[in-house]
């Protein structure tokens, strides 16, 4: 960790946070074309492709902190980016004013994300709650939650591929089309684009990390309302900004999917940093308020798959019921982590 003094570790964390919004800014364009080009499609890009390069700076932060033995720290910036992006896909709802985000830009990949990602974290509870047993210094639920992503990926790609139901098409739905490629945009100059945003998400989530561990120890705030409140917001917020920039060019699948897909991601979190633990299995090495976390993300996800499923066309002010719900649970839940 760096030798700067909390003044420094707050200006750090800001401007990291900076760069991280404009990096991420940028990402959901570069995603949308990459999804049109490839074929694969908005859900599975965003699942993918665009989930996984937005969580890159928190999982720097979770696999840094934990190397250095701060295990609540990393735990808690995974799981409570999951909360957050969960909220800030409600958030994203406000700026759809059509109808319910929920109901435009439903489809079966998606509902499987959500799925797969609540029993992930019901694997990871049972990790907390099952004897401390490690392989390699590397606790068995960890190759679970590993082996159920890629499952997952796997049941999606089927889903995407050979559905066996579809949602129904309404007025409001919005369907995943390619849009026309511009001239003279070239593949490889998409992917290009790509990386040099990846590069500088995780060069970002370095500082991040490193910022948050300081603040840790020269703040006196408990190391969970550091990592689910700051560090875990701050790298969140490419899901924020790519997710309301996906809303308003029309990409509502990419949207919804960037966030389930980074949410499940997430999960993953959790896997670097136990095996960058080095004192034993990570999920032992947290407390009450990071099983909160895992309580509220269980939650939020459950909510929102009913949203997409029972889709609701217009709730109140054209905002989802469970949109408004998963916020006030969310600000429940941050309410709870810091009095706890």
């Amino acid at each position: 960790m760096f030798d700067w003094n909390l003044t420094t570790h707050i200006i750090v964390l800001i401007l990291s946070s900076t760069v991280i919004v404009f990096a991420g800014s940028k990402l959901s364009k570069v995603a949308d074309r990459l999804a049109d080009r490839t074929g694969l499609g908005e859900a599975m890009i965003g699942a993918i492709l665009l989930g996984a390069s937005t969580s890159l700076a928190g999982s720097v932060v979770s696999v840094t902190t934990a190397w250095q033995g701060h295990a609540q720290l990393a735990f808690s910036n995974g799981i409570g980016g999951i909360a957050a992006q969960t909220a800030f896909l409600a958030i994203a709802d406000l700026c759809y004013r059509r109808a319910n985000l929920e109901h435009a830009a439903t489809s079966l990949p998606n509902i499987i994300h959500g799925l797969v990602l609540i029993g992930l974290l019901g694997c990871m509870l049972m990790g907390a709650y099952s004897p401390d047993w490690t392989l390699w210094g590397i606790h068995p639920v960890s190759f679970i939650l590993l082996g159920g992503y890629l499952f997952g990926l796997r049941l999606a790609r089927i889903a995407r591929d050979e559905p066996m139901w579809t949602p129904r098409t309404t007025q409001e739905t919005r369907e995943d089309e390619p849009d026309e490629t511009p001239e003279g945009e070239s593949l490889a100059g998409l992917w290009i684009r790509f990386a040099v945003l990846l590069v500088t998400l995780g060069c970002a989530g370095f500082f991040v990390a490193e910022s948050g561990m300081g603040l840790v120890a020269q703040s006196g705030l408990k190391a969970t309302v550091v990592g689910a409140l700051f560090t875990a917001v701050a790298t969140s917020t490419p899901e924020l900004v790519t997710t309301i920039a996906a809303v308003r060019q029309g990409a509502l699948t990419l949207a919804v999917g960037g966030i389930l897909g980074g949410n499940v991601f997430d999960v993953l979190f959790a896997v670097g940093a136990d095996v960058a633990y080095r004192e034993g299995s990570i999920y032992h090495a947290i407390g009450p308020n990071e099983l909160l976390l895992v309580c509220l993300g269980l939650l939020l996800t459950t909510i929102l798959v009913l949203g997409l499923i029972t889709r609701e066309k217009y709730g109140p002010a054209k905002i989802g019921v469970e949109s408004i719900l998963i916020l006030l649970v969310y600000l429940g839940g941050v309410v709870l982590i810091a009095l706890g």
